[in-house]
């Protein structure tokens, strides 16, 4: 992980082991400027078997210390930017400029009323606590931000309601849709409200003029009649296609597990009849009566006993991010295939499947709040703020109401 803005400048990141065993060192950067060298020292702390040295990176692997190496590894992403953006910001200031005046610019940006600044900590901090998808949603919004902003920072104080209708208006000329636009301001004034919380600047409503709901989105859910369709298709002669349908189907007969956790599904969660697992978005767990439609899919697709998980999406734990979200995509590609083979106008993707099975609940007349603890959504305010806990045998039962029609 390197740095070179200018011929003249470059910053490296580098490791110094500690010289006692078994103690973790230290990451320095090493900044050269007209072949004079100087030493920044950080704060971050990693073992020696967590640096590769050829690529002067971080290795994440799959431990107990994995989350806390992806936020030090964020964080050195957003020192190096920053470093650029000193660089850059020397380099249109004055013809020539020391390697001291790259270091002290650097270390006077490192205030903590910076916006960029303060953001990239907040997700450091979620990718610290696990929360990986919510961090990459962060991290999406403040580089959409930050191109907004042409890489220039700005104060905390200096966020206001005029600076926000303009990130708006310059995400609707993108063509960036409404709920997409909603989405970044949401994020952005949660930063925000971070930021109050730690007093660190006085409220100014910068949201107030600028649209932060949710729009009704196109249908995204399928008749019970299409997965029907679905389900009969005869795909012994294309196996990703055949793949993609019963990773759908199985989605679907799960009360719409989300792909995710159907990835990290272990066999030792299937036990007396019961699949049980945590939903990694929100943590809550779930119980699930196993049917036979699903035991028929598990037989079919049947991982080898070296392999813990139940279904055929990873084949270790090592970077498991990266093979379901490749996996994803590919059965999600696979999906629009078979849309137009049985029919379906509606682009097919595992989504689909969460939102058909709740879709056709509710056209069953299961209530809300059936469907809505079914589903795991312990968001759901408007079906669940009235709702302790159901008895997981109403949810089974209504789950069973479903796949008996199929």
């Amino acid at each position: 992980m390197n740095l070179k803005s200018k011929p003249m400048a470059s910053v490296k990141v580098k490791f110094r082991p500690s010289t006692i065993e078994g103690k973790e060192g230290t990451i320095y950067y090493q900044i050269i400027q007209n072949r004079v060298i100087r030493q920044l020292k950080t704060d971050y702390r990693i073992f020696a078997d967590e640096w590769n040295d050829a690529e002067n990176n971080i290795i994440i692997g799959n431990s107990e210390r994995s989350n806390l190496l992806l936020s030090l590894q964020e964080r050195m992403k957003w020192d190096l930017k920053r470093f650029e953006m000193t660089i850059r910001k020397l380099g249109n200031q004055k013809s020539t400029f020391t390697v001291d005046e790259i270091i002290g610019s650097f270390q006077n940006g490192t205030d903590e009323q910076s916006f960029f600044n303060f953001m990239q900590g907040v997700i450091a901090h979620l990718r610290q606590m696990g929360k990986i998808r919510t961090a990459e949603n962060y991290s999406c919004t403040l580089k959409s931000f930050m191109q907004f902003r042409q890489d220039r920072d700005i104060l905390l104080s200096e966020i206001d309601s005029d600076l926000m209708q303009l990130y708006e208006a310059y995400l609707h000329g993108k063509g960036v849709v409404r709920n997409t636009s909603s989405f970044y301001m949401r994020i952005l004034r949660a930063v925000y409200n971070r930021a109050l919380e730690k007093e660190l600047m006085e409220q100014r409503n910068p949201f107030r003029h600028v649209y932060t709901g949710v729009d009704k989105t196109v249908k995204r859910a399928v008749p019970l009649s299409a997965i029907k369709r679905m389900k009969n298709l005869d795909l012994s002669l294309q196996p990703n296609l055949e793949f993609a349908r019963d990773m759908f189907l199985f989605s679907f007969y799960t009360r719409g597990m989300s792909f995710i956790d159907m990835a990290h599904l272990k066999k030792k969660d299937l036990q007396n009849g019961f699949l049980s697992y945590r939903r990694r978005k929100t943590g809550q767990q779930l119980v699930i009566k196993w049917e036979k439609c699903m035991q028929e899919i598990v037989d079919k697709r049947h991982t080898c006993d070296r392999n813990p998980y139940l279904l055929p999406i990873l084949n270790s734990q090592n970077e498991s991010r990266k093979q379901y979200k490749y996996a994803q995509s590919r059965i999600n590609v696979h999906l629009k295939e078979i849309a137009n083979m049985i029919g379906v106008s509606i682009p097919l993707s595992m989504y689909v499947a969460r939102h058909s099975w709740a879709s056709i609940a509710k056209s069953k007349n299961i209530p809300i709040s059936v469907i809505s603890e079914g589903m795991g959504h312990d968001s759901e305010l408007t079906t669940q703020i009235y709702l302790a806990s159901l008895d997981n045998t109403i949810v089974d039962n209504a789950n069973a109401q479903i796949l008996k029609c199929l």
